[in-house]
Formats: C-alpha cells, sequence, structure tokens
C-alpha cells in the first residue's frame, strides 16, 4: 500500500521528500493541501499533524513530519545500504551535519529574508541578506574540491540543500556567482534521479507564485 504525502507542489521541504521517492523508486499517494484555504488548519488535518505543516507523511499507522526526518525514514526503511544516507558512521555524520546546517543556517536565513517580503510585503532587509550569503560562502567552502555537498556521492543532503537553493531562483539572490555552488547545482539537476518531475515542477510552480506576490 503506497504511503501518504501530504504535501504543497512549491514547498521546498515537500520538493526534498519527493526527490529522496524518485531516487528510491519509491511511489507515494500524493494528497494536495490547500493553504490558501486553510485546509491545513481543519481539524481532520490537524488530527495527522498537530503542527499542521507540510511535508506530512504516512505509512501505516506512522506519522512523520518535518522533511529531513521523512527523508532519512525512507531511506532506513526502503533504502538499505544506499549511499543516499550512508551506514559507514564518519559518512552519515557528515551527512547529518550538512542537513541540519541547511535546517537552521541556509534553508533559515533564507526564508527569514524572503518570506517576510513575499508574503506580507515587509521591506528588504539588507542585514539578513548579508546572512544569506554568509551561508552560501559557507556552502561554496563546503563544495571546494568537493562534488556534492557531502564527498564524492549524491547524499540526501544535496537534494534537501537543492530544494531550497533552487527556491532563490524566485528571489533576487544570486547564488550562482558562486562557482562552486553552480557547479554542484548543475550536477545535482543532471545527476539526482527523477529532478525535472520531483523539483522543477514544483519549483516552476512556486517561481509563478512569487512573481504573482511580488507584483501586488
Amino acid at each position: 500500500m503506497p504511503m501518504d504525502l501530504y504535501y504543497v507542489p512549491g514547498s521546498a521541504p515537500c520538493r526534498a521528500v519527493l526527490l529522496t521517492a524518485r531516487a528510491l523508486n519509491l511511489n507515494l499517494n500524493l494528497k494536495l493541501v490547500d493553504l490558501h484555504h486553510g485546509e491545513h488548519l481543519k481539524p481532520e488535518f490537524l488530527k495527522i499533524n498537530p503542527q499542521h505543516t507540510v511535508p506530512t507523511l504516512v505509512d501505516d499507522d506512522l506519522i512523520i513530519y518535518e522533511s529531513r526526518a521523512i527523508m532519512t525514514y525512507l531511506v532506513n526503511k526502503y533504502g538499505k545500504g544506499s549511499s543516499l544516507y550512508p551506514e559507514d558512521p564518519k559518512a552519515r555524520a557528515l551527512v547529518d551535519m550538512r542537513l541540519n546546517y541547511d535546517l537552521g543556517t541556509l534553508y533559515n536565513r533564507f526564508a527569514d529574508y524572503f518570506y517576510p517580503h513575499l508574503f506580507y510585503g515587509a521591506p528588504a532587509d539588507k542585514d539578513k541578506l548579508a546572512k544569506v550569503e554568509d551561508a552560501l560562502k559557507l556552502l561554496d567552502s563546503f563544495l571546494e574540491g568537493q562534488k556534492y555537498v557531502a564527498g564524492p556521492n549524491l547524499t540526501l543532503a544535496d537534494l534537501s540543500i537543492i530544494a531550497g537553493v533552487s527556491s532563490f531562483e524566485a528571489s533576487d539572490i544570486d547564488f550562482k556567482k558562486y562557482a562552486n555552488v553552480k557547479r554542484w547545482y548543475e550536477t545535482v539537476k543532471t545527476t539526482a534521479p527523477g529532478y525535472q518531475e520531483a523539483n522543477e515542477k514544483g519549483l516552476d510552480a512556486f517561481k509563478a507564485l512569487a512573481e504573482n506576490m511580488l507584483k501586488k
């Protein structure tokens, strides 16, 4: 029986989960959540996820929210031995470190800078933008001499980070001025299984939303 994934196509965390599922050749039963009309706040969804967030995965009697927890769960259960989330403790620790950098620094700073401007019309904050640039400089340094963010192989860290970094295309942040980031970005776009379907389509939806919102 396929797992249910409650999601929004434009959401970077949702796209990261979709990329993981494609890399593992898993079929998910996709359930669109209409955030605009408050579907995530309805009692039936709150019963599943009291944090009322997407993505949310339901696998039989297990419910998981938070994208990186979902991603690691999928590999642990359905991708034993996969280099996406290596079993070697040192290699896995590096992937975990990059995932936490994405959660706590890179994507967090992007959201803190761009989303108030996008959704609430707040003026762009130069100090917050500078923090995003600092996070990108870190990413560029991680990639010095490395094909992927956690070593020579594509991992969950790449899938999580590219879902977020690709969203920068909807903003005024020029991440491609960082040579290592630009090289990595083009590499992952061509090596992540099902990238077009799992990330590009949702990214186009996010970019269209941003364009419309910023016109208001």
